[in-house]
């Protein structure tokens, strides 16, 4: 049975946990998760092989919490872009560019969620599951004010998600690039037609 990793007690252990997700981030995103192994997280982490196992129990549980670490990061980051604005498209204008910044930035993170489908399929689900629970709620929430058209929100905010995954990997992963303007205008007439009420659609088209 596998040791269950624990949490360090310690602000030096604190850094120590970092330095090991930073470098299983770097691990994973560059090399990819079969190929990285304990020992090469370790040695660029500049820690003793052995620290590992104190943190975690293998190298499936550090690639979960990397996951759960990215969709944090990823939240906060959406929210800090569309602080303050009240309007949803500008909101999904925003949010879609933040994103696929955040993208380019975290290429490693973001390889690491796409990977872990393959790894942990429950994990890969979490990830976008919760993030499509929060915009469900918002997009429920733009209905209600009616800025949007009434319909499942649900479904709304995994078409929603679907542009900017298929972006993200378009252009961030494959290019390490944000899309140029005209591919961020495509995509926003296609969110505009879908989100917006039949007649505020045909005034703004």
């Amino acid at each position: 049975m596998a040791k269950a990793a624990r949490k360090p007690v310690t602000a030096r252990g604190e850094l120590t946990r970092q330095k090991l997700l930073a470098a299983a981030e770097s691990e994973f995103g560059e090399k990819g998760f079969h190929t990285a192994s304990v020992s090469s997280i370790t040695r660029r982490a500049g820690v003793a092989q052995g620290t590992f196992y104190i943190y975690y129990a293998s190298k499936e549980e550090i690639l979960r919490e990397l996951v759960r670490f990215m969709s944090r990061k990823l939240r906060h980051a959406l929210t800090q872009a569309t602080r303050g604005l009240t309007d949803r498209i500008e909101i999904e204008r925003q949010g879609l560019i933040a994103f696929l910044e955040f993208a380019v930035k975290e290429k490693n993170l973001y390889r690491v969620v796409l990977e872990s489908q393959f790894i942990d399929e429950s994990i890969y689900r979490e990830y976008y599951e919760r993030l499509a629970s929060t915009y469900e709620v918002r997009l429920r929430r733009a209905q209600e004010d009616g800025q949007i058209r009434k319909a499942s929100a649900y479904g709304q905010a995994w078409a929603l998600m679907g542009i900017g995954s298929f972006l993200g990997l378009r252009y961030p992963v494959w290019e390490g690039k944000v899309p140029p303007d005209e591919v961020i205008d495509a995509a926003m007439a296609f969110i505009r037609g879908g989100l917006l009420p039949d007649d505020s659609a045909s005034r703004s088209g």
